[in-house]
């Protein structure tokens, strides 16, 4: 894996996106315009060449929704692939991470949280070595593409985390991967975004549904139709593709059996459209639902939906600042009798859309989580798992390793148990950009990201959030500034101004060094292209 990730230091930081596509597909996907600026996400993806094309990308025409196609993997282990398990290392957290049955019974066991699945960014999209695959040579590559993306730098800054080749069904076993990585984080299930009905989407949606029954019958699936990206006007087209998916026995279902669908972006369709469709589930397919409508716009929506809902959700802010409506949100959800679902984010970044949010390092993170927790949510959403085109990826990834999937496992322990795990080894964890927020980019990229209006002011900072067993002193090292601070025990957060060169911190306690950590991207004032996500690194894990 080490030599993986080197390899991608020669590659460098790159670009960025808002319209995600899928260079593989070869069937038509129901793409539509990219949102303006401001939008909280963006939409599905387009389609590309098909495997063994040349790399010319040609882009997708919107279509007509066809009717969903059948999924061929939808039910049980039909691969035959055997799970091997994954688990975290030995040290890897601050905490004892409890046991799986212990979060998923009694109380903690009706605290659910799911992490948002976005299928255009599997684990590898053509299972190359790390070197020379598709992420590599078009996607982190500002030229990439035949530089269709060049206005905006390129299309990602980021990728999951460089896995091996496989033989037999690669992509199935990925999945699987995928799948373990959540679970052993504590995670309950995926909500996952149906961006099509049709094509390399589609069929990768029904493989999901496969691929965790088979790793883990608890492990369950929301069905999340995006209406940003699915372009039917007819309920029963998206009846027929919800039953279909919900026929897999690792959709999520209420334990009174009705199928959970949280619609994206439900007030695009009126709260009669979706009665209709809620209507079909039951007469064309004997599907009954709970019906959790996830809002961009909550205030102006949850009073027409409250007769055919089970619950509500919002997507939500990207920002540490401007989160105290979700207590208000929470509040007015569980006054009307329903549940609601909490966003709870890491950061955003979009750079073919001209936006991002100041996440202020893990600020958002724990101001999140914070919410979800002291306001009572019953559900938690993190937003996303894997939408590198926005750059809010939880999941493990090249330049942020496991440390945001970590440092939820201690948040999402206290969500559903009710205590706070005990801190029983020293854990550092350090973030900071690799660039100036003003940085002005020497590449050929012309649109720059500006902060999203209501975002907190950007800033340039190094973080160093420690959780100790007890007080220590931490010394840090960013670029030739070198400084120390004594750390309480608990967890306690320092911060530093960004300086070129490269960031470390060590916590020093009775003489000896007793953790470290080194963010392997140096800073630098002069850039290529902007990037404004913060990257991240672990003391618990030595990558």
């Amino acid at each position: 894996m080490a030599l993986l990730i080197s390899a991608f230091l020669l590659v460098g930081v790159c670009a960025a996106t808002g319209m995600a596509w899928d260079p593989f597909g070869s069937a038509s996907a129901q793409g539509g315009p990219a949102p303006a600026i401001g939008a909280p996400r963006s939409t599905g993806p387009a389609v590309g060449p098909t495997p063994g094309a040349s790399d010319q990308a040609t882009p997708q025409q919107p279509a007509p929704s066809p009717s969903p196609t059948k999924g061929t993997t939808a039910k049980g282990d039909s691969h035959g692939t055997v799970d091997t398990g994954a688990e975290r290392p030995a040290g890897a957290l601050p905490f004892d991470m409890p046991a799986p049955a212990a979060l998923r019974s009694g109380a903690a066991g009706r605290k659910l949280v799911f992490a948002h699945y976005f299928t255009p960014y599997p684990l590898s999209l053509d299972n190359a070595g790390a070197d020379g695959d598709y992420y590599t040579r078009h996607y982190l590559d500002p030229d990439g593409e035949s530089r269709k993306h060049e206005k905006y730098g390129g299309l990602l800054r980021d990728r999951p985390l460089p896995v091996a080749p496989k033989g037999g069904d690669w992509e199935y076993a990925n999945l699987q991967q995928e799948v373990r990585t959540a679970r052993a984080a504590g995670i309950d299930g995926f909500t996952l975004d149906m961006l099509s009905l049709s094509g390399k989407n589609w069929d990768r949606s029904n493989l999901l549904m496969a691929a965790a029954h088979s790793v883990d019958p608890a492990f369950k699936i929301m069905l999340m139709p995006d209406m940003t990206s699915l372009k039917t006007d007819d309920p029963g087209v998206l009846a027929d593709a919800i039953a279909a998916l919900g026929d897999a026995p690792a959709a999520h279902r209420l334990p009174d059996g009705r199928l959970v669908v949280s619609p994206f972006k439900a007030e695009a369709k009126s709260a009669s459209w979706w009665t209709e469709v809620i209507a079909l589930l039951a007469s064309r397919h004997q599907v009954r639902t709970a019906f959790v409508p996830l809002f961009l716009d909550f205030g102006a929506h949850n009073g027409e939906f409250a007769p055919i809902s089970y619950g509500f959700s919002e997507w939500g802010s990207r920002s540490y600042v401007g989160q105290e409506s979700n207590t208000r949100d929470v509040r007015r959800a569980h006054d009307m009798g329903k549940i609601w679902m909490q966003p709870v984010s890491v950061q955003d970044a979009r750079p073919n859309q001209g936006i991002y949010d100041e996440a202020g390092n893990t600020a958002t993170l724990r101001s999140t989580w914070t919410h979800a927790i002291e306001d009572g949510a019953d559900w938690v959403q993190l937003t996303t798992w894997n939408d590198y085109s926005e750059g809010s990826q939880f999941a493990p990834s090249l330049h942020n390793g496991h440390a945001y999937l970590d440092l939820t496992s201690y948040y999402l322990t206290r969500f559903k148990t009710g205590s706070w795990p005990k801190i029983v080894r020293d854990t550092l964890y350090l973030t900071a950009r690799t660039q100036f927020a003003d940085a002005d980019p020497t590449g050929g990229q012309s649109l720059l990201m500006s902060v999203r209006k209501g975002s907190a002011a950007p800033r340039d900072t190094v973080e160093v959030l420690s959780f100790l067993t007890g007080p220590g002193t931490v010394r840090t090292a960013v670029g030739p500034a070198e400084a120390t601070h004594e750390a309480p025990a608990g967890i306690h957060s320092e911060l530093l101004p960004l300086k070129p060169g490269g960031a470390s911190a060590r916590l020093v306690r009775g003489g000896k060094t007793r953790a470290e950590v080194e963010l392997p991207y140096p800073v630098d004032h002069t850039v290529e292209v902007q990037d404004l996500q913060y990257y991240a690194a672990t003391s618990g894990r030595a990558s």
